[in-house]
């Protein structure tokens, strides 16, 4: 069975990731699994300098998933440089930087610092909800992806370059033409969905950013939903995420148009998701005799 597959330009052992934000830089889960087994690692959000993040609480329990508002905390991109990513260079598997920032400026500055590190792509966080400045606003209509995506783009030259969409929209095909009309290797779908939890006993929110990026199973068929939507509007490929959990999770994500997936709240909820679905993914290829895992990319049929 042959379970390589190219995204965007970075060949990959499988088609399993870990999502940003949810995985830190590998250090923590490296105790509990062999990172050398997974197809890529996207790392933390990583700005130009670094941020504290919003203040506690951030992150809370919901029915089948969770809201957090972490506030893209990080050490910036000069200390993941220096001591993160030659750690991290140790294991056999692609590292894929996930880059944001708030205004068009650090997007640009950041790219081009990370335009030299040794790192095989970069993921362009254009989506998070739990930043007031910045990330939500530009990812939201097709200029606003073109906008920011074209000028990183231009600095960004020796990287594959992947623009991770907001599913806060109406339509997310327009954001997804965007990226790729700006020269976007790939897309990837979906971020958080924004929510909110009151405690009604203090009649408050109970983040203390009142609102926060939903996560795990209940956006599953929503996300699988929007992936393949943008599979139907672009020809780049997607790497797709939202509630994987086991590897039936990821064949429907493939089915429906993504080449890759990412594992995000899972993680939290077993330190070994990730493993388990690479191997189911071999199951089912067993199960159903496929040669190749690329060639179920994008194979459902519709009613």
């Amino acid at each position: 069975m042959n379970t390589k597959i190219n995204l965007a330009g970075i060949e990959m052992k499988n088609p399993v990731t870990v999502a940003s934000g949810t995985f830190g830089y590998g250090r923590e889960y490296s105790n509990f699994i062999d990172l050398n087994k997974l197809g890529g690692i996207i790392t933390k959000g990583t700005s130009l300098k670094a941020r504290p993040g919003n203040k506690p609480p951030r992150v809370c329990e919901t029915p089948s998933g969770m809201l957090n508002s972490i506030g893209l905390q990080n050490p910036g991109v000069e200390y993941f440089a220096k001591y993160d990513l030659p750690w991290l260079r140790e294991f056999d598997t692609k590292i894929i930087v996930n880059a944001c920032g708030s205004t068009i400026d650090e997007y640009v500055e950041l790219c081009k610092i990370l335009n030299d590190l040794d790192i095989d792509g970069v993921e362009l966080n254009l989506s998070c909800p739990n930043v007031k400045a910045g990330c939500l606003a530009f990812g939201m209509t097709y200029e606003g992806v073109k906008e920011v995506t074209s000028k990183v783009r231009k600095v960004l030259d020796r990287k594959p370059l992947i623009v991770k969409l907001t599913p806060n929209v109406t339509d997310i095909t327009q954001p997804a033409k965007g990226a790729e009309d700006a020269g976007a290797d790939g897309i990837s779908a979906i971020n958080t969905l924004l929510g909110m939890k009151i405690d009604i006993d203090k009649r408050k929110p109970v983040l203390a950013n009142n609102t926060g990026g939903l996560s795990g199973p209940a956006v599953r068929p929503v996300a699988v939903r929007m992936v393949y939507q943008i599979a139907q509007a672009v020809k780049i490929p997607i790497l797709g995420l939202g509630g994987i959990m086991t590897g039936e999770d990821a064949i429907e994500f493939m089915l429906a148009g993504a080449t890759a997936v990412s594992i995000g709240s899972g993680n939290f909820y077993d330190p070994e998701t990730s493993i388990k679905v690479v191997e189911g993914i071999e199951k089912y290829m067993q199960k159903h005799k496929i040669e190749d895992i690329s060639s179920i990319i994008g194979t459902v049929e519709m009613n």
